[in-house]
């Protein structure tokens, strides 16, 4: 079972200060351990050694028959009992021991008659010492672990906010701001070093330059395409008035017309693409648009006003919109197709098989059909770019109730 990290372990910055934090305790934890240690042994071994001399000292004058010197006492009433114990085995040895109300560090070893001699040594300023040591360790860890954390802190915000720039100059270009650069100062000055988020940001903007030029050449490509076919075209279609009334001439006049339709489809997506496009915003009734933008296309679609709007938009583009979402119904659908207006929402509805999965998912793709339908793949792409234009939002979905559902949803403007 994975663990989840809690909410604050998210961000980087956080997770780098924490781990900075938690370092610098585990070193300063470490080095105030070997100090103490190396520091107490030092004091204790002075201590031990000088208890020690006195103890030699006082055996020599316990055994000459001279007085003990103070400090120095045959089976003293506070030696601790480890200690009484090892000197009456034979033995020598030291121990701190609380005496008095002060440290104390004993020596002892064995005197006649199975009784020990004891030396004390005063051991305040050793543990003093080791008490201060203690304190300053712990204050200059402390001092240390915050200067750390800060400039450790700092230091991570700065790469943060230039992964933070990158991450959002990426999501302006997935929206389509193709002119986006991260721009950042280190790839700009081949003699710097540059670390792994000044590469990153350069192979973004590479990536990002790369793609708008492929963008513009396909752009560049299909209007070239769009403009050489007109002026054959309308050769074609003129030459086509003049052929003699039959079948074949329909079909020639037909198949010139789609022509003539699919290069206005590409002239107007290459438009789109430039981003070039401007409004030009007028007072209009949705609900007699909608009515109009039906007569024509001259189908069966029954318009239903819900709730009448007035809103400021450009009607030949917004006619374009509902008139390519009609002919799409009825080309692609079944009947009863319905255009619904309530209030600034637009809906075109049909009782057909519903928009394909590829749709529902990335939207309208250019000259993508499925299952053997008809045409060209351009009319939903053309109402999703005018729709841009007209700042409003088109969405596609699949009605429970089955069919297709298109709905446009225009800016409320004052």
């Amino acid at each position: 079972m994975r663990l989840a990290l809690p909410r604050w372990a998210g961000p980087l910055a956080v997770k780098a200060a924490v781990f900075i934090t938690v370092m610098c305790c585990a070193l300063a934890a470490l080095l105030g351990v070997l100090v103490h240690v190396s520091v107490t042994d030092q004091t204790v071994g002075r201590a031990r050694e000088t208890a020690l001399t006195r103890l030699r000292d006082a055996t020599d004058a316990y055994e000459a028959g001279d007085p003990l010197r103070p400090g120095a006492a045959v089976d003293p009433p506070g030696l601790p009992g480890p200690l009484r114990e090892l000197a009456a085995s034979g033995r020598r040895g030291t121990m701190v021991a609380e005496h008095r109300g002060r440290p104390t560090m004993w020596a002892a070893g064995p005197a006649d008659g199975g009784r020990v001699l004891a030396v004390e040594v005063d051991h305040s300023q050793g543990e003093r010492t080791i008490d201060g040591l203690d304190r300053a360790i712990v204050w200059s860890s402390a001092l240390a672990i915050g200067a750390t954390a800060v400039v450790g802190a700092f230091a991570v915000s700065r790469v943060t906010r230039r992964l933070h720039t990158t991450a959002r100059v990426a999501r302006r270009i997935t929206a389509g701001d193709l002119d986006a650069r991260v721009g950042d100062t280190r790839t700009k000055d081949p003699a710097r070093t540059q670390d792994e988020v000044a590469t990153v940001a350069a192979a973004l903007d590479s990536m990002a330059a790369s793609l708008q030029g492929k963008l513009l050449a396909e752009q560049r490509f299909t209007a070239d395409v769009a403009h050489e076919l007109r002026t054959p075209l309308t050769g074609l279609h003129a030459a086509a008035e003049l052929l003699p009334p039959g079948r074949p001439t329909e079909l020639v006049r037909d198949r010139v017309a789609a022509l003539r339709t699919l290069t206005e489809d590409l002239l107007e997506i290459s438009r789109l693409d430039t981003g070039r496009e401007r409004l030009e915003a007028h007072p209009e009734e949705l609900g007699a648009l909608a009515r109009r933008v039906v007569r024509g296309s001259g189908t069966d679609t029954r318009v239903e006003v819900v709730r009448d709007a007035r809103v400021e938009t450009d009607r030949r583009r917004l006619e374009r919109v509902l008139g390519n979402l009609v002919a799409n119904a009825h080309r692609h659908g079944r009947a009863p197709v319905v255009l619904t207006v309530d209030g600034p929402v637009i809906t075109v509805r049909d009782h057909g098989d519903g928009y394909p999965e590829y749709l529902l998912a990335h939207g309208p793709q250019r000259f993508r059909t499925e299952g053997g339908a008809k045409g060209h793949g351009l009319g939903l792409t053309i109402a999703l770019g005018q729709a841009e234009v007209l700042g409003a939002r088109l969405e596609f979905a699949n009605p429970p109730g089955g069919g297709a559902l298109a709905t446009l949803t225009l800016p409320q403007r004052p």
